[in-house]
């Protein structure tokens, strides 16, 4: 199964959570309620950017496979908001996969290649490190950022019409996770528990990974 096959993502009825788990598994349970019937329109999100996922459902199961193949190309939803921190998206190179390493183009200033020609291991170990520091000295805002920027999209395309839905976005911004919960105390069940779930990190909970894998 492919990358892209195989991102998490979350599909609602409505306001009811219809499937989770695997992007196909989810695009092939999609099918199957829109063909028996649904209560309401049906969106899917990727649990890692909390976007809507769009899909062709038509034609067989095989077909639907090598479309969404298709359409993953890289790796990446075609809503382009499979996001790492920094808004940058990627295919992994074929290059030394036991290490995970991905090549990517960077572009510097000649001064900025000659510091790092005079570093210790070279400029690949030196930029590696330069990234580790700046992630321990961010002390969690850019993941806290992620996660409220992730709830934000999904309570933007679900909620907006449910009642105190202005509160609840103060409250996640703001970080106040009682208020956050208090305030979708009235909510659908399953809407309350994927805004809870993707806003994790932003509210001090366990979040999910940033590069959205489980």
């Amino acid at each position: 199964m492919s990358e892209y096959l195989s991102i998490p993502c979350t599909a609602f009825d409505g306001t009811r959570q219809l499937a989770s788990g695997a992007l196909i598994d989810v695009a092939l349970a999609v099918r199957a309620a829109a063909t028996a019937g649904t209560h309401g329109p049906i969106l899917t999100f990727d649990d890692a950017s909390g976007a809507v996922i769009d899909f062709d459902l038509r034609g067989s199961t095989a077909e639907i496979v090598a479309r969404l193949t298709r359409q993953g190309g890289g790796g990446l939803p075609e809503s382009g908001t499979h996001d790492r921190p920094d808004g940058a998206t990627f295919a992994r190179s074929r290059g030394r996969p036991k290490l995970g390493v991905v090549a990517r183009e960077v572009t510097l200033l000649p001064r900025h290649w000659e510091w790092l020609g005079t570093q210790a291991g070279g400029a690949s170990q030196a930029l590696r490190r330069l990234i580790d520091d700046a992630r321990r000295a961010d002390g969690g805002r850019n993941r806290d950022r992620v996660a409220r920027e992730r709830a934000y999209r999904f309570l933007s395309a679900l909620a907006g019409d449910l009642p105190g839905f202005e509160e609840v976005i103060r409250a996640l911004f703001s970080g106040d996770g009682d208020t956050f919960a208090d305030r979708m105390g009235v909510w659908p069940a399953d809407v309350r528990a994927y805004a809870l779930k993707l806003a994790q990190a932003n509210l001090g909970g366990a979040d999910l990974p940033e590069d959205g894998k489980t």
